[in-house]
């Protein structure tokens, strides 16, 4: 009889085992397809990356990617990351939370502007959202502007719309709750941010001061872009780096 106990908790343990390493090859193989997926959309869409100057004779435009969705309003790039992607915005947050750019379900999702900005972005501030994915992917290297150094060298982007573009200079980075007001309730400061400014200098992990106290003299039709994704510091931290 003891033998035959042996025999069994012997055999129950080799299958668990078994049944714990398929499910971590199939878990692998499973991100794999989701990252391979995110990059293949990506892929696809560079070709479609619209010219910054509108009045450009040659390359995509606008209308190509409005051809396949009309929910495209921008593209975004953050120069010296990986982040060179349309921008979508859909009738709530939800919509392309897990969707592609295509409309098919994706677990990467898409770069989308907050349901509650205008599409034009005509607003003083809006806001963007972005999964956190590794190797770069989606909003991931929105991590990199933690690092001072990264920081302080990699200042740029660019937002194009359908009539032309923004040139971007990111001011900070900061890690806040996702219910943190002054960042994720963008109604705050659709006409005025005259708060904004003092809430990012108190909070910011990485700032550029100098043009941070430019902007508080003269405030006079700036516009801000706040782009935003989930973070490890705690439960409900997310990484927000400001332009």
């Amino acid at each position: 009889l003891l033998k035959a106990a042996n025999f069994c908790v012997s055999l129950v343990v080799i299958l668990t085992m078994c049944a714990a390493g398929a499910f971590s090859v199939y878990a692998l193989w499973d991100n794999s397809q989701v990252y391979r997926a995110a990059g293949d959309v990506q892929a696809s869409m560079l070709h479609l990356k619209p010219q910054a100057d509108p009045t450009a004779a040659e390359g995509p435009t606008f209308d190509e990617l409005l051809a396949v969705n009309p929910d495209v309003c921008a593209w975004l790039t953050l120069d010296g990351t990986n982040i060179d992607y349309p921008v979508l915005q859909g009738e709530s947050n939800l919509s392309y939370i897990n969707t592609d750019v295509y409309g098919n379900f994706a677990l990467a999702g898409s770069i989308f502007l907050d349901s509650r900005n205008s599409s034009t972005f005509a607003d003083v501030f809006s806001l963007l959202y972005g999964h956190h994915m590794e190797n770069g992917r989606m909003f991931g290297d929105l991590d990199k502007y933690k690092d001072g150094a990264f920081f302080r060298q990699n200042t740029t982007g660019t937002l194009t719309l359908p009539g032309g573009s923004y040139r971007l200079e990111v001011l900070a980075c900061l890690v806040v709750p996702a219910s943190e007001q002054a960042i994720f309730a963008p109604g705050k400061w659709r006409s005025d941010a005259g708060g904004l400014l003092p809430f990012v200098e108190e909070n910011a992990l990485q700032m550029d001061a100098q043009a941070l106290r430019a902007l508080e003299e003269e405030p006079e039709g700036a516009q801000f872009l706040a782009m935003a994704t989930c973070s490890g510091e705690y439960t409900d931290a997310r990484t927000v780096v400001l332009a």
